[in-house]
């Protein structure tokens, strides 16, 4: 049925990438322990997505520990988990219309925190519907959050997500704020909580493993273009992983892209303090009486 100003068609498409996201996220959170590596884990996930929907909404991040979000391995990365508190996030679209997802996989003994991140999540959906005020979910989440002892993390938000379009508006923060937006009927929305142990800021750091197509304009240097033509083909404006890109000499063309403002990078987000983050996410179409959540 259609939900408010979207049709039947686009409705099923939301639906059918949280389906393919459940079971992809399902399966991937099994193979996250102690000796698999972070890239035979990226790895499964991708490939499962490649085979059920159109493709990635974004590289499937990784984040363990300290950090929060950007976090996907190199082409060669050999990192193996240990006794991480790991932050699974992952992506799905069918022609655009996209899942977002995140579960915390507790190999630290971190239970608390990954529950608190739970609880928040379920307490925002709660709130979801036509005529609330984002920062109504916001306080909830953060309730929550400072119940458990911890602090959300305040410079990250949830957001909405439109065909091929993974972060747009409107912001979901993990606090509560006086001014919001009035979420309305059709609104898709990847609510995520982050909670931490620190005092709940993230900063950037030096790794840089995803990039997006900021603007598409004509390029000289030969494999500059080449992987300038394959993200265009492939990603339109959804990001992608350097380790995606088979082009000769790609991660040196990808740097000088990014240099000339052509991609945008995304490095990966720390906790200030180098202090525990989990998170947990779905999506929701807000409909009549609430919401729908497309991937549970």
């Amino acid at each position: 049925m259609s939900i408010g100003p979207l049709d039947d068609e686009t409705v099923e498409k939301y639906r059918e990438a949280g389906r393919v996201l459940k079971t992809v996220m399902d399966e991937t959170r099994e193979l996250v322990e102690p000796g698999a590596t972070h890239l035979e884990v990226a790895e499964h996930a991708e490939s499962r997505i490649a085979d059920l929907a159109d493709g990635c909404a974004f590289p499937v991040n990784i984040s363990v520990d300290e950090e929060a979000s950007h976090s996907t391995p190199a082409r060669d990365d050999d990192t193996e988990f240990g006794e991480d508190l790991v932050c699974l996030d992952i992506g799905v679209h069918v022609d655009g219309y996209i899942a977002d997802a995140a579960v915390t996989v507790d190999l630290a003994g971190e239970d608390q925190l990954t529950e608190a991140a739970e609880q928040a999540l379920d307490a925002a959906l709660d709130e979801i519907g036509p005529g609330v005020e984002t920062g109504v979910v916001g306080q909830a989440i953060e309730d929550v959050i400072r119940g458990y002892g911890f602090t959300p993390v305040l410079n990250l938000s949830g957001h909405g997500v439109q065909q091929y379009d993974a972060h747009t508006g409107p912001n979901i923060p993990n606090r509560g704020t006086e001014r919001g937006v009035e979420l309305k009927v059709g609104d898709v929305v990847a609510v995520e909580p982050f909670a931490t142990d620190g005092r709940g800021k993230v900063s950037e750091g030096s790794k840089e493993e995803i990039y997006s197509l900021e603007h598409e304009r004509s390029v000289r240097n030969r494999q500059a273009r080449e992987v300038l033509e394959h993200v265009t083909e492939h990603y339109r404006t959804l990001p992608f992983a350097a380790r995606w890109v088979d082009v000769p000499r790609a991660e040196m063309a990808i740097s000088r892209l990014s240099r000339q403002g052509v991609l945008h990078g995304y490095p990966v987000l720390k906790e200030e303090d180098g202090r525990m983050v989990s998170q947990a996410e779905h999506t929701v179409i807000v409909t009549e009486d609430g919401c729908e959540i497309t991937t549970a």
